[in-house]
């Protein structure tokens, strides 16, 4: 099957403007981490501008609804900026969805940088015809950059264009094979949270990622369940799964690991599956072009995930 190009947007640049937003959660006290982060796209040679209500509080989000989606549209329409990146995850990127308009970004398109609740975006730029990135959020620039030196040269890489590639380390759970085709995925909550929606991504001829965090075994398996009975993975190449962070334990335990969970799932299809992948709510968080053909080598001892120039 013929995959449609999607528009990637320009590579950065010396000069460019990258603006932070807070399309989700609050960023109480994380002034010093977007000083850093600010800081870090300095020395990068990018200048920054910061949204209006990117400090903002309204209950649990960075500003209303109105607020949060104002901020992101202006990032989206201004032709001065180049890229947009997400302050923080949290909760409240699907609220806004429905909100924005995509008449000037067409025109202009920009990276859209970010994981976890990010996802919402990605999907719905996937669907729109648009490569995106799913890499680090600017308040998890840290005061040492050593501490998170792999996550920084990956993000650095894709925003400018370097060639991107990975080698993961083998597994026992890894499905031996290989496929290639568009990367695509993110959070698995999210990608939950959008089926049945039009920015609901259909798997045909394509490679997902998928991490989570802080979810219990039971919970993974029930989405797992739900994408597989709505048809999610039935034209899918190939699966790349990352961090499953902080699995929280039930008083009545699963019974086997994540990774043999992921595989019980998905024992009905015969594309490969590379377990540690290192991207997700870890400090080791490598930056992947969503959108953008890969080609997956999978084995039990090593997987190489290698992204087209």
């Amino acid at each position: 099957m013929k995959q449609q190009t999607l528009v990637r947007p320009a590579y950065l640049k010396a000069g460019d403007t990258v603006a932070i937003v807070a399309p989700a959660g609050i960023l109480k006290n994380r002034n010093a981490d977007i000083q850093r982060a600010q800081e870090l796209m300095k020395s990068w040679g990018l200048h920054t501008v910061l949204g209006e209500h990117l400090f903002s509080v309204s209950n649990h989000f960075a500003g209303t609804d109105e607020e949060r989606c104002a901020d992101f549209q202006r990032a989206m329409d201004d032709p001065t900026i180049s890229a947009i990146w997400a302050g923080r995850g949290g909760y409240g990127t699907v609220r806004i969805l429905d909100k924005l308009d995509y008449t000037k970004f067409r025109k202009k398109p920009k990276w859209v940088i970010g994981y976890s609740d990010i996802t919402a975006l990605h999907n719905q730029l996937h669907t729109k015809g648009f490569e995106s990135m799913h890499a680090m959020m600017a308040a998890g620039v840290t005061e040492d950059l050593g501490d998170i030196k792999e996550t920084v040269a990956s993000f650095k890489a894709a925003i400018f264009g370097k060639p991107l590639g990975y080698t993961l380390e083998g597994s026992k759970y890894n499905k031996v094979g290989t496929a290639s085709g568009e990367l695509v995925g993110g959070n698995l909550t999210l990608l939950h949270t959008m089926l049945g929606s039009n920015t609901s991504i259909d798997l045909s001829g394509k490679i997902l990622f998928i991490e989570e965090t802080g979810e219990y075994a039971y919970h993974i398996d029930r989405m797992l369940q739900s994408l597989k009975r709505a048809g999610y993975f039935d034209n899918c190449k190939g699966v790349i799964v990352g961090d499953f962070s902080k699995v929280r334990v039930n008083t009545t335990p699963w019974g086997s690991s994540v990774e043999q969970l992921v595989l019980d799932v998905l024992s009905d299809y015969d594309f490969p599956i590379a377990f540690k992948m290192p991207a997700g709510h870890e400090d080791d968080n490598r930056a992947m072009i969503f959108g953008r053909n890969i080609e997956l080598k999978v084995t039990k001892n090593e997987s190489t995930v290698v992204f087209d120039n």
